[in-house]
């Protein structure tokens, strides 16, 4: 018998209130229909870690507001991924992506993040926005989307279609 790994999830509308993030005079954020991927290169895995900065690649990294102390390291993207509901069904509603740059060798990353809020806040408010990523990112991304669930992608809009096609 062969034990095989969960497959991760991604997050599906939820009414709960136990997962809203926010203080008095600060703005707040329901992360229960958020969910969020990782793409390293050409391969993109559904971390739901990054959504709380604690995600395998970034624990054990001090990050830092100079990109230019991480010059040598290596660029990972973060894609906040929103999930809808249509007359359809479930669908890819927001997806935005933001760069993180990461030096494991020296343990330090960069990462903007009032970026990453501000894409966060984006994909929630369902919009597409993936022109950080590269031809290769963007079919790991596509990818994804259709292996974990191709009626999901089928019933996605044609803008998140067209920004993930490399023609």
């Amino acid at each position: 018998m062969v034990d095989q790994k969960p497959k991760n999830q991604f997050n599906i509308l939820s009414n709960r209130k136990a997962t809203t993030h926010g203080d008095y005079y600060t703005g707040t954020l329901n992360l229960s229909n958020m969910s969020s991927v990782l793409i390293d290169h050409d391969t993109a895995n559904i971390d739901l870690g990054l959504i709380h900065a604690k995600s395998k690649i970034e624990r054990g990294i001090k990050f830092t507001a100079d990109q230019a102390e991480v010059a040598e390291g290596k660029t990972y993207y973060v894609v906040w991924v929103a999930i809808g509901q249509n007359e359809k069904g479930s669908y890819y509603a927001g997806v935005t992506a933001c760069p993180m740059v990461i030096d494991h060798e020296i343990r330090k990353g960069w990462k903007n993040l009032a970026f990453h809020v501000n894409r966060m806040d984006d994909a929630l408010k369902r919009r597409i926005k993936v022109s950080e990523l590269g031809e290769v990112e963007k079919e790991a991304l596509k990818a994804l989307f259709i292996d974990h669930d191709q009626e999901m992608w089928e019933n996605s809009s044609d803008e998140l279609k067209d920004a993930l096609s490399n023609s």
